[in-house]
């Protein structure tokens, strides 16, 4: 029987950095009991410690062992298969109507409040971009309706800053009380000026945080006592308010593919891909990004220090249990597939978006006839305990040659 199988992989990986200097980082830092597991996580991820899973081509039946994924949704290499599967899911939401991408920020200037109070301001940032938009959705200046819509929370940039904003995907519509579907006045153009979503959101997002504030739910930062004072406080809120807070719409998206390989970009990611480190030894980690300030967007090289990339890496480890995808409007959990029914009959005049992209790859290629489509038929545990299995009682993972 050989080894478990091995694919084409990047040559460095976030999980490399972890087993090189990963413990003398926990023994020099403080770090929370959910960010020590995803560093075990993102470490044994494919090894052994997660048992091994058998592939079977469909087409000449070849066979072989590979280990299985921790699953972590901040590891590199565990999103793949989770994308998809949201992506197919999401599939049959999309409705034949222009679609936008949204995406709200916050300034830098509450970083420091953030990173002491990370599930309260994220819960603050979806809360307030939802309302925002739902409120314009509302107004019959603009729509007149109720929207429905979804949102991706990423907090980083791409040098690992805190950079916490959120992605909606947003149908250019909505629902009317007495049940019909209205449309963006200006939605040739845009959805709704970003100037006015900017502020409307910047006004909602202030008012929570001054009320978390008075409630004494506000950790504040130790480096950053005078905030605790209510003059201090407001102080820093007018510097707050005096920021640009960036909210920034895209034109709407061609057709149903584009919508689809937008879903598929952003829903999954995590703070960096295995792909974008080119290097890790003796002077640190190496690894790219786009440089958005400049002129003309490209790509850039960075090199950080083992501690100074994991510190950064850790800063992206989301509160236990928290949600970065959340559903708003007639596309809200539990609504969702009554209110698509509903507004399908109402367009039924218009293109029925193409579904095909969900179903373009159904599984790797088979290494051997390079023509069939490899899918799992048993996944055992780390202590070789059968866990699933799609082949006849009986069949144990001994009975097959993976030579």
């Amino acid at each position: 029987m050989s080894s478990p199988a091995q694919y084409n992989t990047p040559k460095w990986e976030v999980a490399d950095i972890f087993r090189e200097h990963g413990a003398m980082y926990r023994q020099e830092n403080k770090l929370t009991g959910k960010q020590h597991k995803v560093m075990h996580a993102i470490t044994t991820c494919r090894t052994a410690t997660h048992g091994i899973h058998i592939d079977q081509c469909r087409r000449c039946g070849h066979t072989q062992e590979d280990y299985n994924s921790c699953r972590d949704r901040h590891c590199p290499k565990c999103q793949g298969v989770a994308r998809k599967k949201w992506v197919s899911q999401r599939i049959e939401d999309i409705l034949p109507v222009a679609h936008y991408h949204v995406v709200f920020t916050l300034p830098h200037l509450l970083h420091d409040i953030v990173s002491h109070n990370r599930r309260l301001i994220y819960n603050l940032l979806f809360s307030c971009s939802a309302a925002t938009l739902a409120s314009f959705g509302r107004d019959p200046k603009w729509l007149g309706g109720e929207m429905g819509f979804y949102g991706v929370l990423h907090t980083w940039g791409q040098t690992l800053w805190q950079h916490p904003h959120v992605h909606y995907v947003v149908p250019g519509g909505g629902l009317t009380q007495d049940g019909r579907w209205v449309e963006p006045r200006y939605s040739a153009k845009f959805l709704f000026p970003v100037r006015a979503l900017s502020k409307v959101f910047r006004g909602k997002f202030i008012a929570g945080l001054k009320a978390a504030h008075a409630r004494g739910d506000l950790v504040i930062p130790p480096c950053n006592q005078a905030l605790a004072t209510q003059v201090g406080f407001e102080g820093f809120i007018d510097r707050v308010v005096a920021r640009n807070w960036v909210v920034y719409c895209k034109p709407p998206f061609g057709n149903a593919q584009e919508v689809v390989n937008y879903i598929g970009r952003y829903t999954h990611r995590v703070a960096i891909s295995n792909h974008r480190i080119l290097a890790v030894n003796g002077q640190g980690v190496q690894f790219r990004y786009k440089d958005y300030r400049s002129s003309r967007t490209c790509w850039r090289t960075m090199q950080l220090a083992p501690p100074e990339f994991i510190r950064r890496f850790l800063l992206h480890v989301l509160p236990p249990g928290f949600h970065k995808i959340r559903h708003f409007g007639f596309l809200a959990n539990g609504r969702r597939k009554t209110n698509v029914a509903h507004i399908g009959m109402l367009l039924s005049h218009r293109m029925i978006p193409d579904e095909s992209a969900a179903q373009k790859d159904s599984g790797r290629l088979c290494p051997v006839c390079e023509k069939g489509r490899v899918r799992s038929v048993a996944i055992f545990d780390g202590l070789g305990r059968l866990l699933s299995r799609l082949l006849p009682p009986g069949t144990n993972r001994y009975a097959f040659d993976t030579s």
